[in-house]
């Protein structure tokens, strides 16, 4: 009965690769989005905001640190 000879070095390098990669898997899962879905949701909003910015009103943004006027005397 011989055993087999196992250069423990690599077979912990092997299982701390496994392990991880579990975790990067679960990380993933949990956290990460796919390079399409980010750029889809960086376009929805781009569009989004163009949308609002073409909705503005000309001259709100210099009316808008002004008081309003309400004398009435």
């Amino acid at each position: 009965m011989t055993a087999d000879i196992v250069n423990l070095r690599q077979a912990r390098k092997t299982k701390a690769r496994a392990a991880s990669e579990k975790r990067a898997e679960e990380n993933r899962a949990k956290f990460g989005r796919t390079k399409r879905e980010r750029k889809d949701q960086e376009a929805n909003e781009a569009l989004r905001a163009a949308r609002l910015r073409a909705h503005e009103r000309e001259g709100a943004a210099t009316d808008a640190g002004k008081p309003a006027d309400d004398d009435a005397s």
